[in-house]
C-alpha cells in the first residue's frame, strides 16, 4: 500500500532544471509531438535522455566526527593504501561537490543514520544527526533496525519534531525546539496494527529538463527481523513483514504516480569479495541474497546496508534477468556511492546505469598500528561550515563528561572477535555486568552474559594508559539496564544452542555470547542442533541441570534480543544500573592501583 507523504515533507527536486512552460495550440501541438517546441520565440530539443544521479549511503550511526576509520583501495599505481575516511563535515561537502557536478540528484540513506552512535550525537538522543541530515538536504530514509533502540514514539519524534520525553534521557537539550527531520522517513513493511504503514512506503521525486519530466519513484524498508534486534518493548504493536513481497506489490502504484525509475531502499545486506570499486558481484553472500532473488526485474537500484560492508553489484552478472544494480557504502559515513542512470526519453526507463564508492577523506588520524595519512591521490575535501558548526556545538556540550578520566589499561582492548567467537572488549563488558550485579542486594549473580553486537567499539588508551567517558560510551551506547534472572541449567544450555539455530543465528553465522569470568564451556558446531555445547562449567564445576542459577545481562538480552527467547523464561527478575555505569564502575575499580589488566584468557572452545 502507499501511504502519502504529508505537505510538510513534500519538495520540489533541486538541482534540476524547472523545464519550459508555454501553452501550445494546433501546430505547437504538432510541434510538441515532433519534439520541438516553441516558447517565446525559441526553439528547444527535448532532450533524447536525461541523466539522474543518485547519491546514497548507510549506517552512519552517529558518528558526527571522524571515526577514526580507513578504507582500503587502490592508488594509482594500484598499491592498497589505507584512506581516513568519515566525519558529519566533510561528508556534507562531499555530497555539495557531487551535487555541483551533476544536474539531477536525489540524496537517499538506506537505514540505521541513528542509534549506537557516539556521545556527541547519543547523549543528545541523536537530534544533532538528524540536523546534521538535514543540513546535508536528505531527500527519503529507509529505516533501520536502530532507529527503533529508543522506541518508534522516539522516532516518530525524529520524524516530527518537539520535546516530548519517550525515554530517560532529556530531549532538547541544546535545540529547543527539535524541529524534526526535513526529509521523510520511509518504512514500507513497518506496519501498524491498522495495517498501515508507520511512515509513508513510498516517495517520488521529479526531474525536468526541457519539457521533460522523469520521476524516479523511492520504497523504503527496514529488515524483517528487526523485531528480534531490538527491544521488544520498542516495536510493540509494529509488524515487518517480507521485504521483496512488499517491494514487488508497490512498483505498480509508483508507476501510477509517474515514476519512471524504481529504487528500493532496504537496510538488509550482505558481502561481497570484490575490490571498492568492482562491481563483479563476486562472492555475493548474505541476507539480501533471497530477497534479490525474489526481487521484480522493473526495479533498477537496490541501495542496501545493516551489514557495515561497501560493495557495488551490476545484478545483471548475476541474474541476467534482473538487470539492477546493488549498493552499500559500508559504515559511519566513510563512503558515498555515486549512481548515474541514464533515462530515456521515448521508453521513459533506464538505458544505462553504473555506480562508484566516493570515498570522504578529510583528515589523518593516529589509529592503535599507527599513523593514517592522508592518500594524495584520492580527493580530500575541506569541512562544510555549517555542518562543522553544528558538531562543534554539540561537542562542546558533551565535553565536560567526555574528556572525564575514568581509569588505565595496561593495553587495547579489540571488539573484534577470535575464532572461539570471543573478544576481548566482550570480556570485559560480561565482567562488568557480573562485577555489578553479583552482591546479593543487586540480584546475586553468579555468572553474566552479553550480546556481541552490544559492544560498538574498541577501547584504546592514551599514552599514559588513561581512558576517558566518551570513550566507554561509545562501547556500550545504548543505555540498556541490567538484570539479574533465574534460569535452570537445562535452559543456559538451551540458550547457548540458540547461538547456533534460532531465527537469524545459524551455524554459519552464529552468535556467540560473551561470558564472564568463571564461567566456561565447549561447542562443536560440526554436531546436531541441540548437541553442539557442552562441559558447561560455573568456577571448575559442571552445571547441573535441574538445578537454578542467577545469571546478569543487559535487558536487551534479557527480552529476548538477537533471537535469544529463552531468555524471557527467567524467573525471579531484578533491575539494575545502566550497562554504562557498570562497565565505568569496573574499570574504576580495577585500575585503583596499576593499570587494569585485560582478561585475555579464553572462557570458550572451540572444536570445530
Amino acid at each position: 500500500m502507499v501511504a502519502a507523504i504529508s505537505q510538510k515533507n513534500q519538495r520540489q527536486p533541486r538541482a534540476s532544471s524547472p523545464g519550459w512552460r508555454c501553452a501550445l495550440r494546433g501546430l505547437g501541438a504538432a510541434l510538441l509531438a515532433l519534439g520541438l517546441v516553441s516558447c517565446g520565440g525559441g526553439n528547444v530539443v527535448r532532450p533524447s535522455s536525461m541523466q539522474i544521479t543518485l547519491l546514497g549511503f548507510n549506517d552512519f550511526h552517529g558518528n558526527l566526527e571522524p571515526p577514526r576509520q580507513a578504507v582500503v583501495a587502490q592508488d594509482v599505481q594500484g598499491r592498497n593504501v589505507s584512506v581516513p575516511a568519515g566525519g558529519a563535515a566533510y561528508m556534507a561537502q562531499a555530497i555539495a561537490e557531487r551535487r555541483a557536478a551533476n544536474r539531477h540528484v536525489a540524496l537517499v540513506t538506506a537505514g540505521d543514520m541513528i542509534g549506537a552512535s557516539p556521545i556527541v550525537s547519543s547523549l543528545f538522543l541523536d537530534e544533532p544527526t538528524i540536523e546534521a541530515l538535514n543540513l546535508m538536504k536528505v531527500d527519503f530514509a529507509a529505516t533501520g533496525n536502530h532507529e527503533y533502540d529508543q522506541g518508534y514514539a522516539e522516532l516518530l519524534r525524529m520524524q516530527d519534531g518537539g520535546c516530548e520525553k519517550f525515554t530517560s534521557k532529556q530531549p532538547c537539550q541544546l535545540s529547543k525546539p527539535f524541529k524534526g527531520a526535513d526529509f521523510q522517513y520511509l518504512a514500507a513493511n513497518t506496519l501498524r496494527n491498522d495495517g498501515q504503514p508507520l511512515f509513508p512506503a513510498t516517495g517520488v521525486k521529479f526531474f525536468e529538463q526541457d519539457g521533460l519530466r522523469i520521476g524516479v519513484g523511492f520504497i523504503g524498508m527496514t529488515l524483517k527481523n528487526t523485531p528480534h534486534m531490538v527491544r521488544p518493548s520498542g516495536v510493540k504493536g509494529l509488524t515487518f513483514t517480507g521485504e521483496a513481497l512488499t517491494a514487488n506489490a508497490l512498483i505498480p502504484q509508483l508507476r501510477a504516480q509517474g515514476a519512471d525509475v524504481i529504487v528500493v531502499l532496504v537496510h538488509e545486506g550482505g558481502a561481497t569479495t570484490s575490490s571498492l570499486q568492482d562491481d563483479s558481484c563476486q562472492g555475493l553472500s548474505g541476507d539480501i541474497v533471497p530477497i534479490l532473488e525474489q526481487l521484480s526485474s522493473e526495479v533498477d537500484v537496490v541501495i542496501s546496508g545493516h551489514t557495515h560492508r561497501s560493495y557495488l553489484c551490476d545484478y545483471a552478472k548475476v541474474d541476467a534477468r534482473k538487470p539492477f544494480l546493488l549498493t552499500s557504502a559500508g559504515l559511519y559515513g566513510t563512503l558515498l556511492t555515486e549512481v548515474q542512470l541514464t533515462v530515456d526519453a521515448k521508453t521513459r526507463r533506464v538505458s544505462h546505469r553504473s555506480a562508484r564508492q566516493n570515498i570522504v577523506q578529510g583528515e589523518a588520524f593516529t589509529a592503535s598500528s599507527g599513523p593514517v595519512a592522508l592518500q594524495r591521490d584520492f580527493p580530500v575535501y575541506a569541512a562544510d561550515v555549517a555542518v562543522a558548526q553544528l558538531v562543534a556545538r554539540y561537542k562542546a556540550a558533551a565535553r565536560p563528561l567526555a574528556e572525564a578520566s575514568v581509569g588505565r589499561l595496561a593495553a587495547a582492548a579489540s571488539r573484534v572477535p577470535q575464532a572461539n567467537g570471543e573478544s576481548v572488549m566482550g570480556r570485559m563488558v560480561a565482567d562488568s555486568i557480573l562485577a555489578a550485579t553479583e552482591d546479593e542486594t543487586a540480584g546475586g549473580a553468579q555468572l553474566a552474559l552479553m550480546n556481541s553486537g552490544g559492544v560498538r567499539a574498541d577501547l584504546v588508551p592514551a599514552a599514559d594508559g588513561s581512558v576517558n567517558y566518551g570513550q566507554l560510551f561509545s562501547v556500550q551506547p545504548f543505555g540498556n539496564t541490567l538484570m539479574v534472572m533465574s534460569l535452570t541449567g537445562a535452559q543456559l544450555h538451551q540458550a547457548l544452542e540458540q547461538q547456533f539455530a534460532s531465527g537469524t543465528n545459524t551455524v554459519d553465522a552464529p552468535r556467540i555470547l560473551q561470558v564472564s569470568r568463571g564461567f566456561s564451556y565447549r561447542f562443536d558446531r560440526s554436531q546436531p542442533a541441540g548437541q553442539r555445547v557442552s562441559d558447561m562449567r560455573l568456577n571448575g564445576q559442571l552445571l547441573t541441570p535441574a538445578r537454578s542459577y542467577r545469571v546478569g545481562m543487559q535487558s536487551y538480552l534479557g527480552t529476548g534480543g538477537d533471537n535469544f527467547s529463552v531468555f524471557t523464561q527467567g524467573m525471579d527478575v531484578v533491575g539494575g544500573m545502566l550497562d554504562l555505569d557498570a562497565l565505568v564502575a569496573h574499570i574504576q575499580a580495577q585500575s585503583q592501583q596499576a593499570p587494569m589488566l585485560l582478561p585475555l584468557q579464553e572462557r570458550i572452545t572451540r572444536v570445530h
